[in-house]
């Protein structure tokens, strides 16, 4: 193999991975998609089918709530055995028993009854409960949404980081095949005395480097793929190319803050928090006030007034009315830290705010500056291919060194590496916009799967009296 013709094969190996791994990808027929893999892990990941079941948790405290409104009904039984001894005292004998006296007794007390209770009025505290769990489900469920936007993201990023890693890992290869290539050549010419030891020691020290930083990719892909395995649940095998959200992302970055701050999951559940920290103040207060309720009660006694057959029944009705006026300042102390609370739940909903506007700011910024690497990493590669060209021309008459050859040849992997990276981050980008922007959901998305929806598990037990099984049967 010729000079000329080991220069085409250098730039044609390190051309093609580019475009095989990151612009074209595999067969499409068979391969995995973004967004298939998107659908798998948003039905199949752990941690957001985990949240999903804190959701559900979250609405039984609902019925719980609804508790107070209902009566308070309890049954009673008892039984048990009495026995009674007597003596009597005769005339001049204090322990003589009087003839035909009995000696004792033996009964069976026994009865059961039922007892309810109803309150009638708690200073509205039972209201106030329910609310205060309508919005801490609200704010689970814009928990939920926040779970399902970082699992799609961490998803994305994974899929993109073993295409870039299996990319780079190929790039790698062939470099230690071209600079392998190169060492023999060197050694051939200095057989010949064309070149010098020393030209011959520059090649084998960046032969060893280039083999060590193959390894490396590989260490690299191979951390990628149990990243992938994490999130998605199934090895990568075929990994189409990633595309970037461009259809959902906004013009312009105010367009971006405008949507982040009205939409975002974040936001929402915190300002649940804020509601819900306002009605636990209320229900402190709550306990300052009357209570009105009423009880009623059954009872069937047996054997009650010492006699075997005696019976008695019983029943009542009773309504009360009770006024705190003094509890020890618990109740104070309660309403005080409950507005203290609230006050907490505000400034940490502003804090979010901030959080969701930083990083809109910050995802946009790193979109635009990936978009100007990969024209900048394009334009390095067509330098980096040229500069490659006449160096080795210029070495083959001696006006260039062994050196100068393999470094032209790193800097041209260095530019086809730092291309891979960038359109990485060009796709991560903008999945980390859509992301910041609140709108990383599987209907936003389109995906192909059983969107979940928390209202209907809502809407099976929030008015439930009894039960025991779960609605999904467990």
């Amino acid at each position: 193999m010729n000079r000329k013709q080991f220069s085409s094969k250098y730039r044609m190996l390190l051309g093609v991975m580019t475009s095989v791994f990151v612009l074209t990808g595999v067969n499409a027929v068979s391969a995995e998609t973004l967004e298939s893999a998107l659908a798998k892990a948003y039905g199949n990941n752990p941690n957001l089918n985990a949240q999903r079941a804190g959701v559900r948790a979250a609405d039984e405290n609902i019925a719980q709530a609804k508790a107070g409104y209902r009566p308070q009904i309890t049954a009673t039984a008892d039984v048990g055995r009495t026995y009674t001894q007597y003596d009597s005292r005769g005339p001049g004998n204090p322990f003589t028993r009087e003839p035909n006296a009995p000696e004792g007794q033996q009964l069976t007390p026994r009865g059961y009854g039922l007892e309810a209770t109803q309150m009638i009025f708690d200073g509205f505290r039972t209201d106030n409960s329910v609310r205060r769990a309508e919005s801490n489900v609200l704010a689970s469920r814009e928990d939920l949404t926040t779970v399902e936007q970082n699992t799609l993201f961490s998803t994305a990023s994974a899929y993109m980081n073993v295409l870039r890693d299996t990319a780079i890992l190929d790039l790698q290869r062939n470099n230690v095949e071209v600079i392998d290539e190169q060492l023999r050549q060197t050694r051939d010419r200095f057989n010949v005395g064309e070149v010098t030891r020393t030209d011959v020691a520059q090649a084998e020290s960046r032969l060893a480097a280039a083999r060590s930083q193959a390894s490396q990719a590989e260490a690299n892909l191979r951390a990628s793929i149990a990243q992938y395995r994490q999130f998605v649940g199934v090895e990568p095998q075929q990994l189409a190319p990633g595309r970037p959200l461009d259809k959902l992302t906004p013009r312009n970055v105010n367009d971006a803050l405008k949507s982040a701050l009205n939409e975002h999951p974040a936001i929402k559940a915190a300002q649940h928090a804020v509601d819900a920290a306002e009605f636990q103040v209320k229900i402190a207060q709550g306990a300052l006030a009357p209570q009105v309720g009423v009880r009623a009660s059954v009872g069937q006694r047996f054997a009650v007034r010492g006699t075997p057959n005696d019976e008695q029944f019983a029943a009542s009705a009773v309504a009360s009315v009770s006024v705190p006026i003094y509890e020890g300042g618990q109740a104070y102390a309660a309403t005080r830290q409950a507005k203290e609370q609230a006050g907490q739940a505000q400034l940490q909903a502003d804090w979010v705010r901030d959080q969701v506007r930083a990083a809109v700011l910050s995802s946009w910024g790193a979109l635009e500056a990936a978009r100007a690497q990969i024209e900048a990493a394009q334009a390095q590669i067509d330098a980096a291919e040229t500069a490659l060209s006449g160096v080795r021309e210029e070495a083959r008459v001696g006006q260039r060194t062994t050196l100068d050859v393999l470094n032209a040849q790193q800097e041209l992997l260095t530019a086809r590496v730092n291309l891979i990276q960038a359109q990485r981050d060009r796709v991560v980008g903008s999945y980390s916009l859509v992301q910041a922007m609140g709108r990383l959901n599987s209907r936003v998305l389109g995906l192909a799967v059983n969107h979940y929806n928390p209202k209907i598990h809502y809407e099976q037990v929030k008015d439930l009296w009894i039960g025991l099984t779960t609605p999904d049967g467990r």
